[in-house]
């Protein structure tokens, strides 16, 4: 179960614990939904109408960018900023889980609430996502870049990304689209530990005996919260991929128009006046399904883990 459980039969995971099981599930999930990564985040960075009736911008559907992507910088471009999102994955796994668990004990023994209520796991999610959002947002800019860069490659490495964003922009290039994500984070991240919490004592209500497993039940659940959460927030997500390239233009020159944004309140309004509502959720079928991989592979790998470290600590204590 994800959460302190005092009920559990097993005993509680220790914060490293939960940090690594977080940061494996993390880093299994990257690579698996990296190529829906890249595409939705081509997708969000388009100023043209991303439409099939009305083709305008170089990409127009999610098949069409596939093909185009794969045509034109072949198939290791659907891995582009592999290894700054992997960072991201892992470090933003261990923070946030290892402080979710932290946050639901903590509610519990200090507060009247229980930690598996779905309002707590709603609040402590969002917390737990901040405090890792903080943490990993300059990783988070980096892969950002990485992804939104065609040929030929601006960055050539992640130490190039790092010493040219650094001195051509200064330190806060790194932390650029705070704002919006910030704004996203708590409600997104909350509502999946929340519809998961509600999904998961819906459809199941009985816990399993030995504590925590990976199981297709967690996996559907995972990804039902994952969908749900993403439509609500998606906005934000976009808004900060446009900032998070800002200073980046010329390796978007080719791909179509290129638009500057000075902060979070321009770029709402610049894309509200340009797009109009519809370019509020460019990339939204991208991101809907890296959205359901993505949420249900990481609770799942994370129970799965979680029932590893829960098992061995048991037959340590029977040895």
């Amino acid at each position: 179960m994800v959460g302190y459980d005092p009920s559990s039969q097993s005993k509680a995971l220790s914060p490293e614990e939960a940090a690594l099981a977080g940061s494996a599930a993390g880093m299994v999930t990257r690579a698996l939904i990296s190529p829906l990564d890249v595409i939705k985040i081509r997708f969000q960075l388009q100023i043209e109408q991303v439409s099939s009736r009305h083709p305008q911008g170089k990409y127009w559907g999610l098949w069409q960018a596939s093909r185009c992507i794969l045509a034109e910088e072949g198939l290791p471009a659907f891995w582009k900023g592999h290894v700054p999102a992997q960072l991201l994955s892992i470090c933003y796994g261990a923070v946030q889980f290892a402080s979710f668990e932290f946050l639901t004990e903590m509610v519990h023994h200090s507060t009247p609430y229980h930690s598996q209520m779905a309002g707590v796991h709603f609040v402590c999610g969002g917390l737990a996502a901040c405090s890792a959002t903080i943490a990993c947002q300059p990783l988070d800019t980096l892969r950002t870049r990485f992804a939104a860069q065609g040929e030929p490659k601006v960055y050539h490495s992640l130490r190039h990304a790092v010493s040219t964003m650094y001195w051509a922009e200064g330190a806060l290039a790194f932390y650029r689209g705070l704002s919006p994500t910030m704004i996203a984070v708590f409600p997104y991240a909350g509502l999946q530990f929340f519809f998961y919490n509600v999904l998961k004592n819906l459809l199941w209500p009985q816990p399993r005996e030995g504590g925590s497993t990976g199981n297709l039940q967690n996996l559907l659940c995972g990804s039902c919260a994952g969908v749900v959460s993403k439509t609500i927030t998606y906005p934000f997500d976009l808004f900060k991929k446009r900032l998070q390239v800002g200073g980046f233009e010329e390796a978007r020159i080719h791909f179509g128009q290129v638009r500057t944004y000075h902060g979070f309140i321009d770029c709402v309004v610049q894309i509200a006046r340009e797009e109009g509502p519809r370019g509020f959720f460019k990339g939204l079928s991208p991101s809907l399904a890296k959205a359901a991989f993505s949420t249900g592979f990481t609770f799942f790998w994370y129970e799965l883990f979680c029932g590893i470290f829960s098992s061995v600590k048991e037959s340590q204590r029977a040895a």
